[in-house]
């Protein structure tokens, strides 16, 4: 199986993959945010966005956050 490859997104295409608001990935976040690193420029990297899907698992919308 081809591995997945992650695009930069921001925190609204993230909660939206999830399907779920804002709000509620803001507090899923809060565990792991010293791995996650800082949000600069109002998107997380694809190396971010890995660190996320590998702690909340493949959101429903996988195609709003890969390649």
């Amino acid at each position: 199986m081809k591995e997945l490859r992650y695009k930069a997104c921001n925190k609204t295409t993230i909660a939206d993959a999830y399907k779920v608001s804002l709000y509620t990935l803001q507090k899923w976040l809060l565990p792991f945010e010293k791995r996650l690193g800082d949000y600069i420029g109002g998107l997380y990297t694809p190396k971010q966005v890995a660190v996320i899907v590998e702690h909340l698992g493949q959101p429903e919308n996988l195609q709003l956050i890969s390649v």
